[in-house]
């Protein structure tokens, strides 16, 4: 290839290679940013009638005397959860894996349309900066929750987050949406239509049925989503009626008519997105984690078959489930039976997986390596917070439990924990095949240790705050009698939630300082895995092999056949006829 400038090399680039580490860098940006908002968000919480000084040198309408503000408080809660669920466990985790992995492990010299990859990444960059600029408008950002529910995000004047912070949010989301559907579109092609001789759908590694598997509900849920923001933008500025009804009271005690509209149709635009997007967010760290635990185990998968087979049973019922998120809404008692039973269905092919993930691990020469250990966090994490989806996925037991802290605890662990562990995971496993540097080990147990023990001791008690029936999304408890017995718990929680953000800081400076100074890749293939992204140069250009691409000979994870401990993807069988002597 001709000689690439620092721009094009670096900046528009076409290589996937480097596109991954474009959306990881600017997940890791905006993952900063979302863990610390909701590090604010606890201190409310754990400390309501505090003041503190290094807050009262912010200043200005958000912050007052030391003390965070109401309309401050439900921002940092909106942005966070659009931040973390949307700009790091969609597009960060997706955009970085998929982006990576899916050339290398099917044997293809880049993606389909390296053009449009590029384009993925930089509308998720345009939506950052305008996101990003929401925080300095007049009014603030949007302060509507993530889910940004109709009628408070469809009326400008509704509250102090749905003005300009609000069309920005908007305008922000629509183009993440736009570098979601090209970059799937993209991951599809690329996998039906690259992959190298010999790699038959079913020799894929399971990483890469993952990550098909989420391009395809991306491509099919979100539209949904960005209809309904369509709507939603004509609601607030072209006088429609969407989603209001009845008479708003605007600010100025003005009266305004509205005919027609549901805010319930919005809820069910969004959920019809926000349920598969549960899975979008989780099936990459399927893959990933399947992936490291045969290697770190020795061992192939139990069950490959069975596994795919899970993966694609949950892509259907995904779209199949989302009104068990509106079992308070009214919805007729016959149709949230049936959302009861299809919520049911879905956790059989999860418990699949789970089986398949512990069954791989039985009697495994197990290899703790962070990354294996990140796994094995990633399985509990599914288990214990998927078992409590179970309560609420009962329409009886969640008229109780819904808009309750018990959600909170739910949703975290098994999506948010749960996915983040899976990112950390494949981090730390593909870090050297990334920059050809290993990863400090000892910094990378300091950080799981302490990340998976804050988890529990964040999330754990709030299934008892949940069960007593504590809402979620207020901003001051203090003057409830009814949780006063949860005082010490709300900042015990504070306090280990900012303990588990400080720890993040030890994987940033191990990431960063390996990245320049970490111990040197010496060997291609350092954890022996038998997938072809291990077959290319320490230091693959554009094109990763320069030479032929490797033909492929059997299944990704024969470890521990025929007395070897692994062999390769592209290694000829004995029985390969040029691998017999000629006479």
């Amino acid at each position: 290839m001709e000689k690439q400038s620092f721009i094009t090399k670096y900046i528009f680039s076409t290589d996937h290679k480097m596109i991954a580490k474009q959306f990881l860098i600017t997940g890791i940006v905006w993952a900063l940013l979302g863990g610390f908002f909701s590090v604010l968000a606890r201190l409310q919480l754990g400390f309501p009638n505090s003041s503190f000084s290094w807050l009262q040198k912010i200043g200005g309408h958000w912050i007052a005397e030391g003390k965070i503000q109401p309309d401050t408080y439900y921002a940092l809660i909106t942005m966070h959860g659009t931040i973390m669920i949307f700009f790091v466990l969609t597009a960060g985790l997706s955009g970085t894996f998929a982006n990576f992995l899916i050339p290398l492990q099917i044997g293809a010299r880049d993606m389909a349309s390296p053009f449009v990859n590029m384009l993925s990444y930089w509308a998720f960059f345009i939506a950052s900066v305008i996101m990003f600029s929401s925080f300095f408008v007049h009014g603030g950002p949007a302060a509507s929750g993530w889910t940004s529910y109709a009628p408070l995000s469809a009326l400008e004047e509704a509250n102090a987050g749905s003005g300009r912070g609000m069309d920005l949010w908007l305008l922000s989301l629509t183009f993440f949406i736009l570098s979601i559907l090209m970059g799937g579109i993209n991951y599809i092609t690329t996998i039906l239509n690259m992959r190298t001789k010999g790699m038959a759908m079913n020799r894929m590694p399971l990483s890469c049925w993952g990550l098909l598997f989420t391009a395809i509900m991306g491509l099919l849920s979100f539209p949904v989503l960005l209809a309904s923001f369509v709507l939603l933008s004509f609601d607030r500025h072209a006088g429609t009626s969407f989603f209001l009804s009845d008479i708003f009271i605007s600010s100025t005690n003005k009266a305004l008519p509205h005919e027609g509209g549901n805010a319930l149709l919005y809820q069910h635009l969004f959920w019809f997105l926000g349920h598969p997007e549960v899975y979008i967010v989780i099936f990459p760290a399927f893959g990933m984690v399947s992936e490291i635990i045969s290697v770190n185990s020795r061992k192939p998968i139990f069950g490959y078959t069975s596994m795919v087979s899970s993966m694609f049973a949950i892509l259907i019922l995904s779209f199949t489930v989302w009104a068990h998120h509106m079992f308070v809404s009214g919805l007729n008692p016959f149709l949230g039976s049936i959302f009861v039973l299809l919520t049911v269905l879905i956790a059989i092919p999860s418990a699949i997986k789970v089986f398949n993930w512990l069954t791989t691990l039985w009697r495994g020469n197990i290899r703790f390596t962070p990354a294996m250990l990140f796994c094995i966090g990633f399985v509990s994490f599914f288990i214990s917070g998927g078992l409590t989806g179970i309560w609420l996925g009962n329409s009886t037991i969640d008229i109780h439990l819904h808009d309750t802290y018990f959600v909170v605890a739910h949703f975290h662990l098994v999506m948010g924990v749960s996915a983040m562990f899976g990112m950390f995971a494949g981090i730390y496993h593909w870090f050297p095949k990334m920059f050809g540097r290993f990863m400090n080990p000892f910094m990378g147990y300091v950080h799981f240790w302490i990340t998976l023990i804050s988890a529990y001791l964040i999330f754990w008690p709030m299934y008892y705050e949940g069960l007593a029936g504590m809402p979620r999304r207020y901003f001051d408890f203090s003057g409830w009698t009814s949780f006063n017995q949860f005082e010490g718990v709300n900042i015990f929680i504070s306090a280990i939630a900012m303990l588990s953000f400080t720890v993040q800081f030890v994987f940033l400076i191990n990431f960063f300082y390996s990245m320049f100074r970490g111990k040197k890749l010496t060997e291609k293939n350092p954890w022996q895995s038998n997938t072809l992204e291990w077959t290319t140069p320490i230091h693959p250009g554009h094109g990763n092999w320069p030479n032929e691409i490797p033909e492929v000979f059997r299944g990704p994870y024969e470890y521990g056949k025929d007395g070897r401990d692994f062999i390769p993807q592209d290694e000829k069988p004995s029985y390969h006829k040029e691998a017999v002597p000629q006479i």
